[in-house]
C-alpha cells in the first residue's frame, strides 16, 4: 500500500511527510466497520477540514478571476466547481479510485451516484490531508493545478446555472405556466439506475433528459427545454 501511495504522490506532485494522513484520506467509514483495523481513522474529519480549504481557495480564485461578476454569479460558479459531480470526476481523473479503502459491498458499487459521492468526499479529505501535512500554500497550489482549470468550461457552457429554476422563470415569463416533470423511463438495477425525465408545459412535452437520479434527469430535461425554446440566450 505504501508503494502504491508513492506512485499516487508522484502523480499529484506532493510527497507526504506523514503518509498515515494520506491513507486516512482514502479510508471510507465502511472499511473501518468491516475490518475493525486498529489505529486507522475514516476520512470524515479530514473531509470536513478539506471542504473549508476548497471553499476558501475557490472563492479567492473566482473573486480575482471574475472582477465584474456579482456575488450571486460567483456563488453559482463556486457551487458548480465544488459539487459532487465535478469533484467525483476529478477524483477519477487524478487516479484516486484504485486507492479507496471501502467495504467489499461498497467496492463492488462502481459507476454509481454513491461512488461519485464517495470520491468527492475523498477528494476533499485529500485536500484536508495536504493542508495538515504541507500547509495552505501547497493545498491551494494543488487546487489551482487540478480543480481551477475546470472553471473555464463551467462558465463557458453555463454549467453553473440551476436549469430547473431558470426554466421555471422563463416559462412563467413567456407562457405564464409552471412546468412539471414526469419520469418517462426507468431502467437498470437498483444500484445503477438510469432515469429519463420529461419537462412539460401543461400537456406539451418540451424537453427530455437522462440521469442517474431523478434530480439529475430533471436538470438535464430543463436544460434541454431551455435549448429547444431558445430561452436565456
Amino acid at each position: 500500500m505504501q508503494e502504491k501511495f508513492g506512485a499516487f504522490e508522484e502523480k499529484i506532485g506532493i510527497q507526504f511527510k506523514d503518509r498515515a494522513l494520506l491513507r486516512e484520506a482514502f479510508t471510507h467509514r465502511s472499511y473501518i466497520n468491516e475490518t475493525r483495523e486498529r489505529g486507522l481513522e475514516h476520512n470524515e474529519r479530514l473531509e470536513f477540514l478539506g471542504d473549508a480549504v476548497v471553499e476558501l481557495s475557490t472563492t479567492d480564485f473566482l473573486y480575482k478571476k471574475y472582477p465584474k461578476s456579482d456575488e450571486g454569479d460567483l456563488t453559482s460558479y463556486r457551487a458548480a466547481l465544488v459539487n459532487a459531480v465535478t469533484l467525483g470526476n476529478l477524483g477519477i481523473e487524478i487516479g484516486m479510485e484504485p486507492f479507496l479503502l471501502m467495504s467489499k459491498g461498497e467496492a463492488k458499487d462502481r459507476g454509481t451516484k454513491a461512488r461519485e459521492i464517495i470520491l468527492a468526499n475523498a477528494f476533499e479529505a485529500l485536500v484536508g490531508a495536504i493542508y495538515l501535512d504541507q500547509g495552505y500554500v501547497v493545498a491551494d497550489a494543488f487546487l489551482k493545478k487540478f480543480l481551477m482549470p475546470k472553471t473555464e468550461e463551467i462558465v463557458k457552457k453555463e454549467l453553473w446555472r440551476d436549469s430547473k429554476s431558470f426554466f421555471q422563470e422563463e416559462a412563467q415569463e413567456h407562457t405564464g405556466i409552471t412546468p412539471s416533470y414526469k419520469v418517462l423511463k426507468e431502467e437498470g438495477p437498483d444500484h445503477d439506475k438510469k432515469f429519463t425525465v420529461g419537462v412539460f408545459l401543461e400537456n406539451d412535452l418540451i424537453g427530455t433528459g437522462e440521469g442517474k437520479s431523478k434530480q439529475d434527469a430533471e436538470q438535464a430535461a430543463a436544460a434541454d427545454g431551455l435549448k429547444k425554446k431558445g430561452w436565456g440566450k
